[in-house]
C-alpha cells in the first residue's frame, strides 16, 4: 500500500484564538474546532491523560491543512520557537503568496516580525521568514513570473 496523501501539519500554540486569526489573515479557512481528550487520544500520542483544544485550518486551494493545538493537560514541556532555522528537528511552514510585500504589511498588523529580510532567489522567487503569533516561524514565497 502506498502513501495516499499528507493529511496535515501540526503546530502547538499558546493562544489558539490569536493564531487562528493570524492564519485567517494569511488566507487559511477555519474548518473546525474541537477539544480532544480521553484515553484513546493519550494512546495515540503516548502522553496518557491529555486534553487539547485543536483548530483545523485549510489552505485556499483545499489541498493542505494545518492543525493548531493548545495543550491544556499535560503542560507543554519544550519550547523550540527561538531555535535558529538550522536546529535539528526545527519546523517551519512556508506558504506561497501572490504579493509578499502586501502580505507582510497585513501580517505586521497582526504582530508578525520579519526575521531577516526579503530576498530574491534568481528570477524565480522572493522569499522571507517571519515570526508570527507566539514566535512561530513561517515562510512566505512569491513566485516570480
Amino acid at each position: 500500500m502506498a502513501l495516499k496523501r499528507m493529511d496535515n501539519v501540526g503546530i502547538v500554540v499558546e493562544d489558539l484564538a490569536e493564531t487562528i486569526d493570524f492564519f485567517r489573515e494569511l488566507g487559511l479557512e477555519l474548518e473546525g474546532r474541537a477539544t480532544i481528550e480521553g484515553e484513546w487520544a493519550g494512546r495515540v500520542t503516548g502522553l496518557g491523560d491529555q486534553r487539547v483544544e485543536i483548530a483545523m485550518m485549510r489552505t485556499p486551494d483545499g489541498h493542505s491543512r494545518l492543525e493548531l493545538s493548545r495543550f491544556l493537560t499535560p503542560p507543554v514541556v519544550a519550547d523550540h520557537r527561538n531555535a535558529p532555522v538550522n536546529a535539528l528537528g526545527y519546523l517551519r511552514v512556508m506558504f506561497a503568496v501572490d504579493d509578499i510585500d502586501e502580505m507582510l504589511e497585513r501580517l505586521r498588523n497582526r504582530g508578525a516580525q520579519l526575521v531577516g529580510e526579503v530576498v530574491q532567489y534568481k528570477n524565480a522567487y522572493r522569499l522571507c521568514y517571519i515570526r508570527g503569533p507566539g514566535g512561530l516561524l513561517i515562510g512566505l514565497a512569491q513566485e516570480l513570473s
